[in-house]
């Protein structure tokens, strides 16, 4: 089909790349039927039958499908934010619903939060890469200049210096929001004291996003520290531990205020009757679905024991429920090329991973997920004389 030019659209749009959800497996290459899906960070386990029959009678006797949602959420923020006190110790009146807006996924509040400090030529965002790429490709869609900085190549820590500097520098627009992932993604690494500290001492005209995706793998939060700072976001999702990725439910937490912000920019009728059902029976059941976490680190330390051993292989430690493999410099072989043929070779051989920031993200699978993982490396690094 010819191309054609599209006047209309924003110049800049034609140097964007679309996102692509599953990058490894979106393949013209064969690969065998039997794929074992590691690189979403994804729960591997299913919604239990007996919640699937739940939210089935729930769709069949409760929802009316010719009617909107419940475009305020109030039922569902209400269990989200008990669910969030008794989760952090916290008093049960320290966080309530005014302190919860929802979003389809997470990336529908990233996008909320930079339109609401960013937008017109107001702002630019600070990242550190690597990181959840979203941040940044959201915000290049909206026009919105993102600085990057790098981190330590030992530990992943954000280059602080260097970040301090940004943000003093940063003036046409200036920093208006630093997004950060506690843990990171895909580097699986906690904010150490001295991040945490650096965040602490921003000016409060600096917007705070700290992504709690993986707290109920790491069991770190700062939320206990929200009433403190009125210039931070935390957010949450339902993606992860409580195995809702399809349903696309994500949350933010904040003071009360900019939670008012956040709902004026927010659609109307943002998720579906559905997905608001599958969250409410998702913490309703929270004992039942979170009980599959200590299952999961077993098999994290499993992965990671089998994999430190290789004298080529490079495993930092994890607090989430993904694993960051790297290849160690070596002078008889080119690590970029190396990494590279490893991926392809484990897509191959039917274990699809994350190929970024110079390592490979493998989610933690089930038990037989993770021993063909483990068989699969060993093997593509034999054949590939690694």
């Amino acid at each position: 089909m010819n191309k054609i030019m599209l006047p209309f659209i924003r110049s800049d749009l034609a140097q964007f790349t679309a996102y692509k959800p599953h990058p490894s497996s979106d393949t013209a290459e064969p690969v065998p039927t039997q794929r074992d899906r590691l690189d979403t960070n994804e729960s591997p386990y299913d919604l239990p039958p007996e919640l699937k029959e739940k939210l089935a009678w729930t769709y069949q006797q409760v929802i009316e499908t010719n009617r909107y949602p419940d475009g305020g959420h109030e039922t569902l923020k209400e269990a989200i934010a008990e669910y969030i006190n008794e989760s952090a110790t916290l008093s049960p009146s320290v966080l309530t619903a005014a302190n919860i807006s929802v979003g389809n996924g997470s990336d529908e509040l990233i996008r909320s939060l930079l339109i609401a400090t960013c937008l017109a030529g107001e702002g630019s965002i600070l990242v550190a890469n690597p990181t959840f790429s979203m941040y940044g490709i959201l915000a290049k869609t909206l026009g919105i200049p993102v600085v990057a900085v790098s981190r330590n190549a030992a530990n992943f820590e954000i280059d602080l210096a260097a970040a301090q500097s940004a943000i003093e520098q940063t003036q046409n627009p200036p920093i208006r929001v630093v997004f950060v992932v506690h843990p990171n993604s895909p580097t699986a690494n906690p904010l150490t004291a001295s991040e945490l500290a650096w965040l602490r001492n921003l000016n409060e005209q600096i917007l705070v996003v700290i992504d709690e995706a993986y707290f109920e793998f790491s069991q770190i939060t700062l939320v206990g520290e929200l009433a403190q700072r009125p210039n931070w976001v935390i957010l949450r999702t339902f993606s992860k531990a409580f195995r809702l990725a399809a349903m696309r439910v994500g949350y933010s937490i904040a003071h009360p205020e900019a939670i008012a912000i956040l709902e004026k920019i927010r659609l109307p009728y943002n998720l579906s009757s559905f997905s608001i059902a599958a969250a409410l029976i998702a913490l309703q059941n929270r004992q039942l679905l979170l009980n599959s976490i200590p299952q999961t680190l077993s098999e994290r330390a499993k992965l990671i024991e089998a994999l430190s051993h290789h004298p080529t292989l490079q495993i930092t430690e994890s607090a989430t429920n993904f694993i960051f493999l790297r290849l160690k410099p070596n002078g008889f072989y080119l690590q970029d090329t190396a990494l590279k043929n490893l991926h392809q070779e484990l897509k191959s051989s039917g274990t699809l991973v994350r190929e970024i920031g110079g390592g490979l993200r493998i989610t933690i699978g089930t038990s037989d997920e993770n021993d063909r993982t483990i068989n699969r490396i060993q093997a593509a690094l034999a054949n590939l004389k690694i």
